[in-house]
């Protein structure tokens, strides 16, 4: 049983961020601003040593550091976010430095953040900055030529002999993501690969009224969305008969009702670790393929202050109960060889592993101590 963390490539500057944000923007100036909400609320979040590292660094000294943490603490592989929108990349020399770069021997995939770019993580106003036009062949073929080295580098994580890609919202694709899949699938073997695995991560994709899951090889439980948003929360779970009429109807009514309570609210949603984490452990697998998913802590007003939530009471110390349950439960009850994590760095949101001024290594000693709970502690073959 394998963790794969995902992975946020936004600490280094560029020209589309420094327009959108002010000059030098990156991860880290919302994460340095940020303010507690209330007594104990544990923020602004300090990296240790203040270490705020840039991905673009000479020698890849970050890169470098990163790996010899997960692998010293077990994180098996990390699966980063990739940023297309028909040939324009955003945020993709920190991969593409890792990828020339045949010394870091750490395995990785990556999840395509198929999303609209907008400034809808730091505020309601949700402005379009960069859309998609899904509808372009070509644009898909340049797309999947563009990610082909990684695909058969030797470090790309595969599943069932076969490259691991995912998609963050694919529903969004409306009825382009079948003959897009197909695209990729028929391109894998013409370029001598036995195919791909593709894997959907969103919990809007999931609960989407219609949204073809059966398209995909696998799902991933991403937590703490899933469980917050998902058919845990009393939603529609696999197998379920309801009308789709009725369901579009309750995301209708749910989807405003938050936003009324976003703008009556003045203060930050407070949400317990401890429930959470609870409910996680008690659900589940909602489909026979899910990847169980995992999260390390959420917080996320730093972005958006007091539109935003965070969990209370979160420790290194419940993380590893947690963690220890969550991992016996992905080999033997999912039966699964991945677990996915959020986050190793996802400063902005509060997932995040790399040691910070509070707990130090706390949350990566944790997760060691969780896998060698369950005698899972992983070997790595790159």
């Amino acid at each position: 049983m394998k963790v794969l963390a995902f992975y946020l490539p936004q600490y280094h500057e560029i020209p589309e961020n420094n327009q959108w944000w002010g000059k030098g923007f990156t991860e880290w100036t919302n994460v340095k601003k940020a303010k507690p909400m209330a007594l104990n609320h544990y923020q602004p979040r300090v990296p240790l040593n203040n270490n705020y590292y840039c991905l673009l660094d000479k020698g890849n000294t970050t890169f470098h550091w990163q790996v010899d943490l997960a692998r010293k603490y077990g994180v098996y592989g990390f699966c980063m976010y990739h940023y297309w929108f028909n040939g324009h990349l955003l945020l993709e020399k920190p991969m593409e430095k890792w990828l020339k770069d045949k010394t870091i021997h750490f395995p990785f995939c990556v999840c395509w953040a198929n999303e609209k770019w907008t400034n809808g993580w730091v505020s309601s106003e949700n402005r379009v900055l960069i859309d998609h036009d899904f509808s372009d062949y070509d644009d898909w073929v340049n797309h999947f030529n563009y990610l082909l080295p990684f695909f058969m580098d030797e470090r790309y994580i595969r599943v069932d002999e076969k490259p691991l890609v995912g998609l963050y919202v694919p529903d969004l694709m409306g009825k382009y993501l079948e003959p897009f899949i197909k695209c990729w699938r028929e391109l894998a073997l013409e370029n001598g690969l036995p195919g791909l695995t593709f894997f959907y991560q969103s919990v809007k994709s999931y609960m989407t009224p219609g949204f073809q899951k059966q398209l995909f090889d696998y799902g991933v439980e991403f937590q703490p969305g899933f469980t917050r948003y998902g058919p845990a929360a009393g939603e529609k779970k696999a197998g379920d008969v309801i009308n789709d009429s009725l369901v579009k109807v309750s995301h209708f009514l749910q989807k405003h009702l938050h936003i009324y309570l976003h703008c009556k609210r003045k203060q930050a949603e407070t949400l317990s670790y401890d429930d959470m984490w609870n409910k996680v452990l008690q659900d589940g697998p909602y489909e026979s393929n899910m990847f169980p998913g995992a999260f390390v802590d959420w917080d996320n007003t730093c972005r958006k202050h007091e539109s935003g939530s965070y969990f209370t009471e979160a420790t290194p110390e419940k993380f590893e109960k947690y963690m220890t349950k969550q991992i016996q439960r992905a080999r033997d009850i999912y039966k699964k060889e991945y677990l996915f994590l959020f986050a190793w760095n996802e400063w902005g949101e509060c997932g995040y592993m790399e040691p910070d001024s509070k707990f130090a290594y706390g949350y990566l000693e944790a997760l060691k101590k969780a896998l060698e709970a369950n005698n899972e502690f992983p070997e790595w073959e790159v």
